[in-house]
């Protein structure tokens, strides 16, 4: 029994990272297409989100990989499994793929909402990592642990440019409303979805893999990440 739980824990908890992983670079994608409109002369700015970009493909890829060796493919979630989602959804009253990249880079007041979304939701993901690099079931397994301690090497560079673009053009830190929201869509994943989602024996797999639409260049270095 404890065997099944555990390849079950460690199941979900693959495919909602490889889920938000995927989720996080393409949304990227949108945030770099702002920002290089808005200030093409940042070239600091938009270095430091492309990193993002690349280090969020990267996880994406790692996850990939581990699911690879696993003989499986992730369940087929979708964006209510998704932190930035819910967040995005909450905060501008659209879904990610509804959300206007013109609106937000023609409105100040977006953007900067934009910023402290990613920021919030980055410090989340480096306060879980932390958590689950301390469960016994992730260290079990060691591939799993390695790509965890990685992200969690990484995760601190994802909010700094987003903190410094509020901080540099004197916008507010988030309000404790803002900080309640990042928390109760973090708490509703946690406490609501992930048990009705374990228990659920009927949730199908993904077919194909998310990014099988995509050029995958970076994909070797990963590979080798996780398999030894």
């Amino acid at each position: 029994m404890i065997v099944w739980f555990g390849s079950r824990y460690l199941d979900l908890l693959g495919s909602i990272y490889i889920y938000n992983e995927h989720r996080g670079y393409t949304a990227i994608d949108r945030v770099l297409d702002a920002v290089k409109v808005r200030s093409p002369e940042d070239t600091q700015l938009i270095a430091a989100i492309e990193q993002h970009r690349a280090d969020e493909r990267k996880h994406y890829v790692m996850f990939k990989r581990w699911f690879e060796l696993r003989g499986t493919k992730p369940l087929a979630l979708d964006r209510a499994f998704g932190h930035i989602d819910r967040f995005i959804e909450i905060m501008f009253g659209k879904t990610i793929d509804n959300l206007d990249t013109q609106e937000v880079i023609n409105r100040d007041e977006l953007f900067e909402r934009m910023c402290r979304i990613i920021s919030l939701t980055e410090k989340r993901g480096f306060k879980q990592v932390e958590i689950l690099l301390k469960n016994r079931f992730v260290l079990g397994d060691r591939a799993l642990t390695k790509i965890f301690k990685i992200i969690h090497r990484d995760e601190p560079s994802h909010w700094a440019p987003y903190d410094g673009w509020l901080k540099a053009h004197a916008k507010r830190d988030p309000k404790w409303w803002e900080r309640m929201v990042d928390g109760f869509v973090h708490s509703e994943l946690l406490f609501l979805k992930l048990p009705v989602l374990f228990l659920n024996p009927f949730m199908k797999r993904r077919e194909d893999w998310a990014d099988s639409a995509e050029l995958d260049p970076d994909r070797r270095g990963a590979l080798s990440t996780v398999s030894t």
